[in-house]
């Protein structure tokens, strides 16, 4: 990091004829992801609407209320109501329903479900700490240096019992192992690892562990597994492990067809430019610790970037960049979604970049030097994030897409009324609607259902973001009247 002159470099020089091409190129590339200013069947009398398209209206016609400083109309309250009831409704549906929040309703009924949840939540951070104790005492190594035959053979059942119950979910026999050579008439005598075994003996991780495994008999527990097994694959479960690869491998085909995007993007701008070194691409760009401000939950890492050389005219030996374009790659729509509020606060972490200091950031191409006045130009409002961001996704646009994300459809659902509701309905009770009026309170009020409240429109900007790499390059191919490739530079060349 090092500074330069204030009056050096121009934050926002006179647009050039690359960077009024480059600005055409994202106004006209196709958003097939595009979703309407209103949500979808808004002609529709809300009764005609399914549920999740209904409860999108309702929160989106509460928000502009409140973003205008108003009131939600009180005409949406029982609206909101009936359609949250029908969702619920659908989703306790025995064959065709939700089983992620059938399982959710049987954690909130039965204790013993709870507890089976909250075990299970730490059993892996639990299982390395057993396996630590486990080594610490009794590693082969250990086993070889032990002076006697009774500890080499006591070392060696504890080392086994160890892997079984790791391998076989079978800590309680692990606990018998340690109780049992406790009580050896050698150890009574006193010996080196006597304390440490007592310590695993009695260790919480494995009490919880030992629980854990009772519990898994228990019906409702089996009922509740089952049911998070039809959902998917359980974390840490090789499933789960083979289906992370897949999505990684995933991300990193989006993100390749992104590169040669861009890649094609800057081809054609050092044209316009005259200059076949005036743009560049970089991957994998990590914000440097220099820069101030909350790193914390913000974006640190950016996939695809474009640069522009400051000096186009010069070959500077370390030039400086300007940003020009921010550019991440999703698999889906909705992981984009769930992405978009970690980016927001990316930009506004590269705002707090100083305007005449020069950042060195490190990318898969190597470091490069970053103008931080164009880092504080990423704007974070709407039309600032479309001359400056885009999400490269190669899903099928959907015919239908949906109007209510999933993160806010599983928050409505797992508010404590609607699993009250549902709980009724599980017992064939009548579930009266009136209790979920709980839920609009908090969603009309409470901070903590912000994202809830704004879920329509922050769905439709992340879409309005989104563009695929093949539009991309269509519109590029497009503008300058050639398709991509090596530039070939002529006196009279010059952008469409």
């Amino acid at each position: 990091m090092f500074l330069i002159a204030p009056h050096a470099h121009a934050a926002n020089p006179p647009m050039s004829i690359s960077a009024l091409l480059l600005e055409k190129i994202l106004r006209d590339v196709p958003r097939r992801y595009r979703l309407p200013q209103e949500p979808a069947a808004s002609a529709l009398p809300l009764r005609h609407a399914n549920a999740p398209t209904a409860l999108a209206r309702v929160i989106e016609q509460a928000r502009e209320a409140r973003a205008h400083g108003g009131a939600p109309d009180a005409t949406l309250k029982p609206c909101f109501i009936d359609a949250l009831a029908a969702m619920i409704t659908e989703a306790m549906y025995a064959d065709s329903g939700d089983r992620a929040f059938q399982a959710m309703v049987l954690r909130h009924r039965a204790a013993q479900v709870r507890e089976f949840a909250s075990l299970s939540a730490q059993a892996d951070q639990d299982r390395r700490q057993i396996h630590a104790a486990v080594n610490a005492i009794a590693h082969p190594a250990k086993q070889q240096r032990a002076l006697e035959a009774w500890q080499r053979e006591a070392l060696a059942r504890l080392h086994s019992s160890a892997s079984l119950a790791h391998n076989e979910a079978h800590y309680a026999g692990l606990h018998e192992t340690a109780r049992h050579l406790l009580v050896l008439p050698e150890l009574a005598k006193g010996s080196d690892f006597e304390p440490a075994l007592a310590d695993l003996r009695d260790s919480p991780a494995l009490a919880r562990l030992c629980r854990l495994e009772s519990l898994a008999s228990d019906p409702l527990v089996q009922q509740y597994v089952s049911m998070l097994d039809a959902y998917g694959p359980r974390p840490g479960t090789p499933a789960a492990v083979a289906q992370g690869r897949a999505s990684q491998r995933r991300g990193a085909a989006v993100e390749a067809l992104a590169v040669e995007a861009l890649e094609a993007l800057a081809q054609r701008l050092n044209v316009a430019q005259e200059n076949p070194h005036a743009y560049r691409v970089v991957s994998s760009m990590r914000v440097p610790a220099s820069i101030p401000g909350k790193h914390e939950r913000a974006k640190t890492e950016w996939d695809v970037v474009l640069l522009e050389r400051l000096h186009a005219k010069t070959l500077d030996i370390a030039p400086v960049w300007n940003v020009r374009l921010l550019v991440e790659a999703k698999a889906s729509v909705e992981s984009a979604t769930t992405d978009l509020p970690r980016l927001m606060r990316g930009l506004r972490l590269l705002a707090h970049a100083e305007e005449n200091v020069v950042y060195s950031f490190e990318t898969q191409q190597g470091p490069v030097r970053l103008h931080g006045a164009s880092l504080r130009a990423q704007g974070i409002d709407e039309s600032g994030l479309l001359k400056a961001v885009l999400y490269c996704c190669d899903a099928p646009a959907e015919g239908a897409p949906r109007m209510l994300n999933a993160a806010s459809r599983m928050q409505l659902l797992s508010a404590p009324a609607s699993l009250e509701y549902a709980s009724a309905q599980w017992d064939g009770r009548h579930a009266d609607p009136e209790i979920l009026e709980a839920v609009w309170q908090q969603l009309t009020q409470s901070p903590r259902w912000h994202a809830v409240l704004d879920q329509y429109s922050m769905l439709r900007l992340v879409r309005e973001l989104m563009v695929h790499p093949e539009d991309l390059t269509v519109t590029i191919r497009d503008a300058t009247g050639c398709p991509p490739g090596p530039p070939q530079y002529t006196a009279n060349e010059r952008p469409c």
